[in-house]
């Protein structure tokens, strides 16, 4: 039994040590401010206005967290392409600009736990029928051209008659709203954007047909800052603050874990 503590205690010591090492929360802590590289022309996650300032639903949640810590949020505008290496570059502490968890990206980067689930999703009007997406089976179904809705499509359980590909999504929604055709299959976030500003009009069908979670990634030696960020997070769900701010930019609360 001695022996069995005595492992125990071995390993406790190693895990507080190196949470000791690292420091990374610390280190922003004493310079006040929390660096975070970001898409600035992603809506509705992180996008200018024409007072070329920043909004979104990313740009309010970080601010929440840096309220919430004491520290400013200095927001970094990147290049998407190649945006972990400048984050292992440290050109900032972290990427929070509705960054899809892969299992590739996992292995290069530390994520937070999904704090909004995103995919493809099916958009009807307000008045349709369906109900399920059974229900779309021989409709006309549209998507945008290119995009990741193309092969979702494909997934639906029924076949739908014809999928029509717009160059972009609005006028995929002007189809629907004519009833030329009987849904749009479009990301959560980018669809319940539009429902949103386009109150009145159209309602998602329950259930995702394919899940992509959103994270915040960090570098991956940076433990204690990640936790810190998590657990600020995590306040923020319990106390309601996520919910409010995603009912402002989706017009309901989709960071609720139990709707995904």
């Amino acid at each position: 039994m001695k022996r069995i503590f005595l492992l125990l205690a071995l390993v406790l010591f190693s895990v507080s040590a190196a949470y000791a090492a690292d420091g990374s929360w610390d280190a922003v802590k004493a310079k006040g401010e929390l660096v975070i590289g970001l898409d600035d022309a992603f809506p509705p996650m992180g996008f200018r206005k024409d007072d070329n300032k920043l909004y979104g639903f990313d740009i309010d949640a970080a601010e929440e967290v840096g309220k919430r810590l004491g520290i400013k949020i200095v927001w970094q505008p990147t290049a998407w392409d190649g945006v972990i290496h400048s984050l292992d570059a440290k050109k900032f502490d972290c990427i929070w600009n509705g960054m899809t968890i892969t299992e590739e990206r996992a292995q290069k980067v530390l994520f937070t736990k999904p704090y909004i689930m995103d995919g493809q999703i099916v958009v009807v009007a307000l008045n349709s029928k369906a109900a399920k997406f059974e229900d779309l089976g021989g409709k006309p179904v549209g998507c945008q051209k290119g995009s990741s809705a193309v092969e979702a499509v494909k997934a639906l359980p029924k076949a739908p008659s014809e999928v029509r590909e717009y160059d972009a999504n609005p006028k995929a929604f002007l189809d629907l709203e004519a009833g030329r055709i009987a849904a749009v299959v479009i990301d959560n976030v980018s669809g319940r954007y539009f429902i949103s500003t386009n109150p009145g009009k159209f309602k998602v069908l329950p259930g995702f047909i394919t899940k992509e979670p959103f994270g915040v990634a960090f570098r991956k030696a940076d433990v204690s800052l990640k936790d810190m960020v998590q657990k600020t997070i995590d306040a923020m769900v319990a106390d309601g603050a996520m919910g409010k701010i995603s009912r402002k930019w989706f017009g309901e609360d989709i960071t609720n874990p139990k709707k995904w």
